[in-house]
């Protein structure tokens, strides 16, 4: 490996398929610097991630998140439900209601 110079992974799952890419970037980079060239090199990576959120690990951290080598990025998708809603209406269900 080049000295000044990280490997890190880039991560997009769908439910069927999962997008992958590794990069190297230089040391001191950011997540969001890390995010805009995986969409130049692979441009199904361009999505709004401010929207849905990014994660390190499964840790959501913010785009200025400086990365370390190994590190992999998880671009997340939207939630379709809220979580909270969601236990609500399976409990109404297991109690027989709607």
């Amino acid at each position: 490996m080049n000295e000044g110079q990280i490997e890190v992974e880039v991560v997009y799952a769908l439910p069927l398929v999962q997008h992958t890419l590794r990069l190297r970037v230089a040391v001191g980079t950011t997540v969001g610097q890390a995010l805009a060239r995986a969409a130049v090199v692979a441009p199904h990576f361009n999505l709004d991630f401010a929207r849905s959120g990014v994660a390190v690990f499964g840790r959501l951290v913010s785009a200025d998140t400086r990365l370390r080598e190994g590190d992999r990025i998880e671009i997340l998708r939207p939630l379709k439900v809220d979580p909270k809603e969601a236990r609500k209406r399976r409990a109404a269900l297991a109690r027989g209601g709607r």
